[in-house]
């Protein structure tokens, strides 16, 4: 049974109780992970993998999900500033298109605007190293956009517990 693509909305009516979820942010090299608690309330940086051959990608991803029993995957839809979808976006509708097949569990976009801006902005002003912030920046982004679906689905009734 391949994944359903839903909106948040239609996320929140899937997901049971107690239910993870990860958010992932597609990167051209990296794939930076997130994962929810189980009560769906606080995202935190998982791991961030460098990226080889989509089938490895994704496989890893899918071992993931079935290691921390996620009901879903978020995934950071990079929206133009003014909303239209470019390269990246297109890019990230691929992979999820290409994950489906792969995946049972449902996968659910999430605009991830400025993310990464905003992610680089609070290590600088941490003081954090510019290495440091490269090696974790990309699993911070992924908690990031995770974090604000979590807060959309608590508003539409879909925390959990």
């Amino acid at each position: 049974m391949a994944a359903e693509v839903l909106e948040l909305d239609g996320l929140a009516l899937r997901i049971g109780a107690g239910q993870r979820l990860i958010g992932a942010d597609l990167g051209a090299k990296t794939i930076g992970l997130a994962l929810s608690d189980v009560e769906r309330r606080i995202a935190t940086p998982l791991i961030t993998i460098r990226r080889t051959k989509f089938a490895k990608d994704a496989a890893w991803l899918v071992s993931l999900m079935d290691e921390f029993d996620a009901a879903a995957l978020v995934i950071g839809l990079p929206l133009n500033m003014d909303g239209s979808e470019g390269p990246s976006a297109q890019a990230a509708r691929a992979f999820v298109r290409n994950f489906a097949p792969l995946s049972a569990r449902p996968c659910a976009f999430w605009d991830e605007r400025l993310s990464t801006a905003a992610v680089t902005r609070s290590l600088i002003a941490l003081d954090v190293s510019r290495a440091k912030r490269a090696r974790a920046v990309d699993r911070m982004a992924a908690a990031f956009i995770l974090q604000g679906a979590l807060d959309r689905l608590r508003v539409l009734g879909g925390a959990g517990a």
